[in-house]
């Protein structure tokens, strides 16, 4: 292992960060479970960053990737691609929006600049709004987007971002509020600065903030923005890459808790809903997809192989309620960290919904974040046999908790007991 480190070190970028003071190889999983090349067994409850989304080595969704690749593997979007066309079909009827059409990339930062480069274009403006302590990808027009400094290496960009408050709930300046003072708080924010700038051609947010942390805003904040949106033309995207295909438990999209009124006008996914294999995309409005007026194809989006995979997982996740698991097994998850975190000093707040929950940690007595803790509670669990992520933003540490969807109720149980000795070890 050490052998292989050394490789990793001498060939790949320093900034492509590793977990742990002795990085593991993950050789295998099952169901809820991974194996590193020594042969321990891990719970794994982050999902190779929220993207193990149904199961490890699901059988039909390994089944439907062998018999595909025993037939064609790629073939490009310049051909009539049946697998998909079909998966096409079921994300455009589930997505809510009317009159959708789907475009495929190969990742989520992919499927934003897609949203990003459609709002653009449509709008006629290089202006963004983009939320605090939110993060869009690693691609140059997202980074630009994102509004966290740990994960944005340039401000060059060929874009205006502005940034509005609301994505945090129990931080910053409107923190002190109720949902109602704090959601109007942010609206009059919002409209304050659409009278200091052109029109901008889209606002992009995550309906709960995942590399910054699992942060949300109060219910409804996005559908109030949407009404000040629509009054000014601006286009809403919903960033769904980790609140997409009913990981919140409550929703199957995370922009429906903002649902009055409407949906999104662009909608972004990956991660999940290929279970490891590289797919995302963006669905919008057929008036908003169809207003390129240039050629543009995807080489590797919707490739056949991913497709097929994808496909069998998403008709895996609803025959199974998957979503309504996430809702029950993460309510007590949940419910079992608050307990312990009642105990607990470093802890500042549980927050999340369904199986996306975040612990954020400070130094006992303060609100000062604690990265140190974060790293000795994420080594702690690993020694433990529990695979967990972490995150923040402005000056935050939270553990980043998001298994499998298929989490059963003993094993939510199990990783639970696991957190607690680390926590309290703390």
């Amino acid at each position: 292992m050490n052998d292989l480190h050394a490789r990793h070190r001498a060939v790949l970028p320093e900034w492509l960060a590793l977990y742990y003071d002795r990085p593991i190889e993950i050789t295998h999983g099952e169901g809820r479970h991974v194996w590193d090349a020594d042969g321990n067994r891990y719970l794994d409850f982050f999902g190779g960053i929220l993207t193990t989304m149904t199961a490890h080595a699901l059988p039909e969704v390994t089944k439907a990737v062998a018999e595909q690749a025993g037939r064609i593997i790629h073939s490009s979007t310049l051909y009539l691609n049946r697998p998909m066309v079909e998966l096409a079909e079921r994300i455009a009827s589930l997505s809510g929006i009317p009159d959708a059409r789907v475009f495929f990339t190969t990742s989520g930062t992919e499927a934003n600049d897609t949203a990003l480069l459609l709002a653009t274009a449509h709008r006629g403006s290089n202006q963004i709004l983009a939320m605090r302590n939110s993060y869009h990808g690693r691609s140059f027009s997202t980074v630009s987007v994102t509004g966290n400094s740990a994960w944005s290496p340039t401000s060059l960009s060929p874009l205006q971002t502005l940034y509005v408050h609301g994505g945090v709930r129990t931080r910053g300046p409107y923190a002190h509020l109720s949902d109602a003072d704090f959601t109007a708080a942010c609206v009059a924010d919002l409209e304050d600065l659409l009278g200091h700038t052109r029109a901008p051609a889209a606002l992009i947010a995550e309906p709960v903030q995942g590399v910054g942390g699992f942060t949300a805003p109060p219910d409804g904040l996005y559908a109030a923005f949407r009404e000040v949106l629509q009054r000014h033309g601006i286009l809403w995207i919903s960033d769904e890459v980790q609140t997409g295909w009913g990981r919140t438990g409550d929703h199957f999209w995370g922009w429906q808790a903002h649902d009055r009124n409407g949906p999104p006008d662009l909608l972004t996914f990956a991660k999940g809903i290929g279970n490891g294999m590289s797919v995302g995309g963006v669905v919008a409005r057929a008036e908003v997809m169809n207003s390129l007026d240039a050629n543009s194809i995807s080489t590797f989006g919707g490739s056949p192989l991913t497709m097929a995979a994808a496909n069998a997982n998403l008709a895996h996740l609803l025959e199974h309620d998957l979503q309504g698991n996430a809702r029950r097994v993460g309510g007590l998850l949940i419910e079992r960290l608050r307990a312990v975190a009642a105990q607990v000093a470093a802890v500042r707040e549980v927050r999340g919904r369904g199986l996306m929950i975040g612990v954020e940690l400070v130094r006992p007595g303060t609100d000062e974040a604690d990265p140190g803790a974060a790293s000795r509670v994420l080594e702690h669990a690993r020694e433990h046999g529990l695979l967990i992520g972490k995150g923040g933003g402005h000056s935050t540490s939270v553990l980043r908790i998001a298994p499998p969807l298929s989490l059963t109720v003993a094993e939510a149980e199990e990783g639970a007991a696991v957190l607690e000795g680390a926590l309290r070890s703390l």
